[in-house]
């Protein structure tokens, strides 16, 4: 992690357009996946000149697309309209064979919801995106979330076809070479409202837990 990200506040919240240029900047700043080597930046795959975000990218559909994915459940799910549209959201990303931050990460995600109490986890959606949708199917994205004790309605493992996952994951700022090499920053947006954080993943669960309440606030209570 380079020092500039190092004295960045753990919970900032960005206005959208600040959001896109951040969530570009992200692949090659944020926090390597434990217990694997430094993270690469992204090379450039054929085409990727076609979706780089710029700063008239004002549509939040068309910047984070609506790709066809599948969750832990097998439905299919089309990411913006499906996944975020009008939601509170917790964005990570994961793959299932992973045994250190990808677990640890995800236990500590099923404490905030605890933290928060079971009406205000209610007003959230987590959504954990596969890095390896080759491997992780809706089978095995189940047990993963069975396993940790985190399969329920508003928390959803996507996963689906490896060019259309990539699309997603660039959108965020989490394509990589190989799955290990992922981001393990956490994204919280009130997707109505375009009020978004990054989030580290070192932070406390409630301190968690308390960004994700405030976006969960209506705008008129603030």
């Amino acid at each position: 992690m380079s020092a500039a990200t190092a004295r960045k506040s753990p919970m900032r919240t960005v206005d959208w357009l600040s959001l896109v240029a951040c969530l570009w900047i992200l692949s090659s700043v944020a926090f390597a996946h434990e217990g694997h080597g430094p993270q690469a930046s992204p090379s450039p795959s054929p085409g990727a000149s076609a979706v780089t975000p710029t700063a008239g990218t004002h549509d939040a559909q068309t910047y984070f697309t609506d790709s066809l994915v599948q969750d832990q459940n097998g439905r299919s799910l089309r990411f913006y309209s499906d996944v975020l549209k009008d939601r509170v959201v917790l964005l990570n990303v994961i793959f299932t064979h992973c045994n250190d931050a990808c677990p640890l990460i995800t236990r500590k995600l099923r404490e905030v919801r605890e933290a928060m109490g079971e009406e205000a986890a209610s007003k959230v959606t987590f959504v954990s995106l596969s890095s390896d949708p080759t491997n992780d199917t809706p089978q095995v994205l189940k047990a993963f979330a069975e396993k940790q004790g985190v399969d329920g309605p508003n928390w959803l493992f996507l996963t689906g076809d490896k060019a259309q996952m990539d699309l997603v994951l660039m959108r965020l700022g989490h394509l990589i070479p190989s799955p290990e090499q992922h981001s393990t920053q956490l994204i919280a947006g009130d997707v109505a409202n375009k009020r978004w954080s990054k989030i580290r993943p070192d932070a406390p669960p409630v301190a968690i837990a308390q960004r994700l309440q405030l976006l969960s606030e209506p705008m008129a209570g603030r």
